[in-house]
């Protein structure tokens, strides 16, 4: 699904992404771990258009989308959510789901004037899917609810669901367990399995709570200095001497620390 070959993001003097190299193999979650200050929420931002890299390329299903902004990237399929939650604070959380779908008929003015009715059918259809999914997430109740008055791990569910409103192929997931408890936790979890499953989304996952990782991701690959540093199961990695050093600076008898 994405191929980034040699990824590099300069600060000025500070290199945030230093020769990264990863593959996102389709119909997987893939977990992407690493200390703080590793580069993972960089090189989401290069793969997701948000910030261009200094050097490198990136292909999804083999055309080069590299630099490409993220409305263009959206068009193609490919989604990200962010470590703390966007959302339309005033409006409810079936309105935010609606705003989604891009070249709805109400966005032109001449519409408003002569297509009045073609938009209220538009919204019709709009408001089923958005009530469709907040069902798949176990949060109809808040169809109504302001999306600023929920909970923080709500709003992440929220953003999933925007991800469930138009034909997403790969969903990057920044930190999507920040801030919330296990309970909801568990529900995104859950969540995301089922529409790798049943509706075959790829997904990265940015996360620092091991279990969850562990929970729902097959591969998993790991980043130090803006390098990737391991790939392979989590196991795999939690055995991995410089995964070790990277996360504690000590040697493999701290290992079972790893992920604790």
């Amino acid at each position: 699904m994405i191929v980034v070959d040699d990824i590099h993001k300069q600060f000025g003097g500070f290199k945030a992404v230093d020769g990264a190299s990863l593959t996102i193999e389709e119909n997987s979650i893939t977990g992407l771990i690493g200390p703080n200050g590793a580069g993972k929420t960089t090189l989401f931002n290069v793969i997701a258009g948000v910030l261009p890299p200094t050097s490198g390329t990136v292909h999804m299903q083999g055309e080069d989308i590299t630099g490409l902004p993220p409305h263009e990237l959206f068009h193609k399929g490919l989604l990200r959510t962010f470590q703390i939650a966007h959302e339309f604070s005033s409006m409810s959380c079936r309105e935010n789901l609606m705003m989604v779908p891009g070249a709805q008929s109400g966005e032109t003015l001449w519409n408003t004037w002569f297509g009045r009715k073609r938009i209220a059918d538009e919204e019709r259809a709009l408001a089923a899917k958005a009530d469709e999914v907040l069902e798949f997430l176990t949060v109809e109740h808040l169809a109504e609810q302001k999306a600023g008055q929920i909970s923080g791990g709500q709003k992440k569910l929220l953003e999933l669901g925007r991800t469930m409103m138009v034909d997403a192929k790969i969903v990057f997931l920044d930190e999507v367990g920040a801030g919330v408890n296990r309970t909801l936790l568990n529900t995104i979890g859950d969540a995301i399995l089922r529409l790798n499953q049943e509706r075959n989304y790829t997904f990265v996952v940015i996360e620092h709570d091991m279990d969850f990782i562990g929970k729902i991701c097959g591969p998993v690959i790991c980043m130090a200095e803006g390098k990737v540093l391991a790939e392979g199961s989590l196991a795999d990695i939690k055995a991995n001497e410089q995964v070790i050093e990277a996360y504690l600076g000590t040697g493999l008898k701290n290992k079972e620390k790893v992920g604790a």
